[in-house]
């Protein structure tokens, strides 16, 4: 018997730019500038997509943030099953270590998922969660959490001491904004978030992270 496939329906899905347009997209994984150094399969356009609830909420988020000053920025939402496979198979498979020095300088490739920072079944396939900072725009500039989007590090949890007083109060800017509107935090990331009430809490999705999987629903 065949492995059952993995849902291609879009139709609970929308276009995050169309829902909160004040919105920053810096989507990693569609660029060669990520943890494996290429694009990641599935990821069609430099886009952010989100089930219609998890949108939502963010939009909520937003509004909060502007009246402070700031600006969402989004490196990840909806991410195909198949990128998080491709994850896998370059973490067990593949030699390439180029971009060690940027996103995993003090691990090895087999510590990343046994340490929680790569998922063999991720929530961002559930379509409800979401990868991002702030961006102040008086300065244009995201704002110093204390490490980049993706450092696979202890310096990258929510929680740590070894981060200024300032670095620590951006995080919890971030976090208490989205907590307040549903999102639920990890404790290995500052940068993600899931929604606490998603939709499909069991469902991992397959179709690609494109403008037309939308435009087809």
């Amino acid at each position: 018997m065949g492995k059952k496939a993995l849902p291609t329906d879009a139709s609970g899905f929308v276009l995050l730019s169309d829902f909160v347009p004040h919105i920053v997209q810096e989507i990693r994984y569609y660029s060669t500038y990520n943890f494996i150094g290429e694009r990641i399969d599935g990821y069609e356009e430099p886009i952010a997509l989100l089930t219609r609830e998890a949108a939502r909420a963010l939009k909520a988020v937003s509004s909060e943030m502007i009246v402070q000053g700031y600006r969402l920025k989004i490196f990840d939402a909806y991410r195909p099953a198949a990128a998080v496979k491709q994850f896998i198979l370059w973490g067990i498979e593949d030699t390439d270590i180029r971009m060690k020095p940027y996103f995993y300088p003090d691990l090895e490739k087999t510590e990343l998922f046994a340490r929680g920072y790569i998922a063999r079944r991720s929530s961002h396939s559930r379509g409800s969660a979401v990868d991002l900072t702030l961006l102040d725009m008086s300065t244009g500039k995201e704002l110093d959490m204390g490490s980049p989007f993706d450092l696979f590090s202890p310096l990258s949890h929510p929680d740590c001491t070894d981060v200024t007083k300032e670095q620590y109060a951006n995080r919890m800017l971030l976090q208490r904004a989205m907590v307040r509107n549903g999102f639920t935090p990890i404790d290995c990331e500052w940068w993600h978030f899931a929604l606490a009430d998603e939709p499909y809490p069991d469902t991992y999705f397959e179709f690609p992270v494109s403008s037309e999987a939308i435009l087809k629903k």
